[in-house]
């Protein structure tokens, strides 16, 4: 326990929080499930509880406070922050289509078939205009190659894109994935995929600044996030281990923190799972989300841009298991719908978790997760470093921990 405050006056009950390590520990980091944790929750900003437990990595030392994590896809809510400042000034528009900032995209097609083994693609009809706002909500028909569904998805793995920091600037990733068809015409369906990573290259070309000089100078130095970044230059005796689940067996270890190619500098930023960070990095990032977007004086995004960002923009207020065709765990959740960048609970009572109708969240394949509560004005960060995300239930198990805790509700 790193620390716990007075959790009565925060509206927690002490003794079900003082259930969660216990948990933990006899769940997942006795039985080798998960090398290490890091939780920290907090109310209206204040910290509720904390804990941490495991090492660093294989043979090496207890996890430190300021340990640096892989975040993955909670990256994504970051960069579509980003991209909503450019939107305040003006300077794009969700409803624009992305030839505006991206010409190679002019052509784009509609996969039809073929593109297997190295087989061309057969020709598909002309894809419907892509809107910024299509890359937000993840209805733009990109996709991932990790699905491993389609050609198209194969054609993804055989580029590379989810290692295109060694081998792709922004410009080549663009030019490269312009060539690949869409899996359906925009705004057709919900697929999780490199939207997020385009939109950080929108940002890159609107901004004139590379991606991680404009989270440094927009977002992270206002809140005083110090830790995160893209990569891991000179700090990585900081890094953790990353894993792999196995099933049967204790994870694999798949990037050694000390050895980790996030120590060279990359040529690529990406937006969609780029970030190396720390929870207290994290935990001020959704501290401000939480107060609705400043925090310690430094606004970083208006009220009203963070309630758009929040909606469920997906079309007749379908939920994700309605309009998703991922295989991608995070879109199992009945009741769940999405924004520009976060799941939003639309359904309670679908979720079959407790939870708080317009609460919002992501996480990163490595395990990690946020959530925020605007109802209860709670918020979680957790951080671990096993792949895949839908190796364990814990997401579900932490939001019941949590919930179970809570002793005065404002619902």
């Amino acid at each position: 326990m790193l620390d716990t405050t007075a959790t009565a006056a925060l509206g927690f009950d002490q003794d079900r929080l003082e259930r969660i390590e216990p948990f933990l520990r006899t769940a997942y980091l006795d039985t080798s499930r998960l090398p290490m944790m890091q939780l920290s929750i907090a109310r209206d900003g204040q910290p509720v509880y904390r804990t941490q437990m495991g090492t660093m990595g294989e043979g090496r030392e207890a996890l430190r406070e300021d340990a640096l994590f892989r975040i993955a896809s909670m990256t994504k809510p970051v960069t579509s922050i980003a991209f909503m400042q450019l939107v305040e000034q003006c300077k794009v528009a969700l409803e624009e289509p992305v030839t505006k900032v991206f010409p190679e995209f002019k052509n784009l097609s509609v996969y039809a078939g073929g593109g297997g083994s190295g087989a061309p693609f057969v020709p598909g009809a002309k894809a419907g205009p892509m809107r910024f706002v299509d890359l937000l909500t993840h209805m733009s028909g990109l996709t991932y190659g990790f699905q491993q569904r389609t050609n198209v998805d194969a054609a993804y793995r055989d580029s590379s894109f989810d290692f295109a920091r060694g081998h792709l600037d922004s410009d080549e990733y663009i030019a490269t994935l312009a060539k690949i068809p869409l899996e359906f015409s925009p705004g057709d369906r919900w697929n999780y995929s490199v939207s997020t990573d385009v939109l950080g290259v929108a940002v890159e070309r609107i901004s004139g600044m590379r991606l991680g000089d404009y989270f440094e100078k927009h977002i992270f130095q206002p809140l005083g996030m110090t830790d995160t970044r893209f990569g891991a230059e000179g700090q990585l005796d900081r890094l953790v281990d990353a894993y792999q689940y196995i099933p049967g067996h204790k994870p694999k270890m798949i990037d050694a923190g000390l050895k980790s190619n996030l120590g060279r500098p990359g040529r690529f930023d990406s937006g969609g799972g780029g970030l190396v960070g720390t929870i207290a990095d994290y935990e001020r990032f959704t501290a401000m989300l939480v107060n609705r977007g400043e925090l310690d004086g430094a606004r970083i995004i208006s009220p009203k841009t963070l309630d758009l960002m929040t909606a469920n923009h997906l079309p007749g207020g379908q939920d994700l298991t309605q309009l998703s065709q991922s295989l991608f765990s995070e879109s199992q959740n009945a009741g769940v719908g999405f924004g520009l960048g976060f799941a939003c609970v639309i359904d309670p009572a679908k979720t079959l978790m407790p939870a708080s109708k317009g609460e919002f969240y992501w996480g990163g394949a490595y395990s990690t997760a946020f959530f925020v509560d605007p109802v209860e004005g709670i918020t979680m960060v957790f951080m671990t470093q096993v792949y895949p995300s839908s190796a364990y239930p814990i997401r579900r198990q932490l939001k019941t921990l949590i919930y179970s805790a809570l002793s005065d509700s404002r619902a």
